[in-house]
């Protein structure tokens, strides 16, 4: 079992983040059969080019660098917050000193692909760290940065139904509601699945981090990382083939239009137009609409959070979307 000690500084200083350079590394690992399979539509829309990568490009030098158990930190480096970029990662990933990456190599790079000789050539030249950069680079802009704004809107989401539920109902029951397999006990943390014994935050507090690829809950124990949390965020059902969010034909699509019916039952936690439009990959001018529509009715209301107006549904737009099965 790995149980984190928590106080009440961890909790003040805990924080959500997000990983684009993470969720690409999940990705790639997927693509490879390393990790959990993709859905049938992504597997075959990015499968060409992933081989076709690791023909023309050092791709497979960075795949190289994860085994079962864990990867390199350099090519996923710690998030520092919510607005963190794919170049702000990049940028993490080329300033990685050589000695650092070869350390990393090392415990690291020790399956078979390791031992392919073009690989081998890339994990042991002068500038290995740029060309695996450069690979990783060319592996966001192909595979994965079409699809990012939706999957960003995804991660976004959860964050803002988490500390929701932080507000109303504390830590606790937050910590808890991010995975079947977690349990708060007697000032912890518990994930019953892993070793690791006790880990002590010691007042650094615990990063926690929605993916849209993580099918479980991933923990980061080691510096340069804080002590970390992945969880699967909300709202990947549709991404991963299962049943749809509004099942067809259904009452609630009679009455109100399938438009409105996806943005209502969608509106299981607060969320603004831009979210709702990325990740329902609808016109945010349409979604607009619509939630004038919904909110005139009566369905939903909205208020600022920030700089952001966020709608939530009302008590009979709650009961409308909870019969809508």
């Amino acid at each position: 079992m790995l149980r984190f000690e928590v106080s009440v500084e961890d909790l003040l200083r805990s924080r959500f983040a997000l990983s684009p350079a993470m969720d690409l590394c999940s990705l790639l690992r997927s693509l490879a059969g390393q990790d959990r399979p993709l859905p049938r539509a992504w597997a075959t829309r990015l499968l060409p080019a992933f081989e076709r990568l690791r023909r023309d490009t050092e791709l497979n030098a960075a795949l190289a660098l994860h085994n079962p158990q864990s990867g390199p930190n350099f090519v996923a480096p710690p998030p520092r917050g919510l607005n963190q970029t794919w170049a702000d990662d990049l940028a993490m990933i080329r300033a990685t000193p050589l000695d650092a990456a070869r350390r990393e190599f090392a415990t690291t790079a020790t399956g078979p692909l390791a031992r392919d000789p073009r690989v081998r050539a890339v994990l042991d030249s002068t500038d290995a760290v740029s060309r695996i950069a450069e690979a990783m680079d060319q592996a966001w802009h192909e595979l994965l940065a079409t699809d990012w704004p939706q999957l960003r809107a995804i991660c976004e989401r959860d964050v803002v139904h988490r500390v929701g539920v932080i507000g109303e109902h504390g830590w606790a029951t937050t910590i808890e509601s991010l995975h079947p397999s977690i349990a708060w006990r007697a000032g912890g943390i518990e994930l019953g699945f892993f070793r690791g014994g006790t880990v002590r935050l010691t007042g650094d507090g615990l990063l926690l981090i929605p993916s849209v690829f993580v099918g479980n809950i991933a923990a980061h124990l080691e510096d340069p990382w804080p002590r970390t949390l992945v969880y699967p965020a909300r709202g990947t059902a549709a991404l991963w083939g299962k049943q749809e969010t509004v099942p067809q034909p259904d009452a609630l699509t009679a009455l109100v239009g399938r438009a409105r019916a996806r943005l209502l039952v969608a509106l299981d936690a607060p969320a603004s137009t831009s979210h709702l439009a990325r990740s329902l990959a609808m016109a945010p001018g349409a979604v607009g609409d619509h939630l004038a529509i919904l909110r005139g009715a009566g369905l939903l209301v909205r208020a600022r959070s920030g700089r952001s107006v966020l709608y939530r549904r009302t008590p009979l737009g709650e009961a409308l979307a909870g019969g809508s099965g």
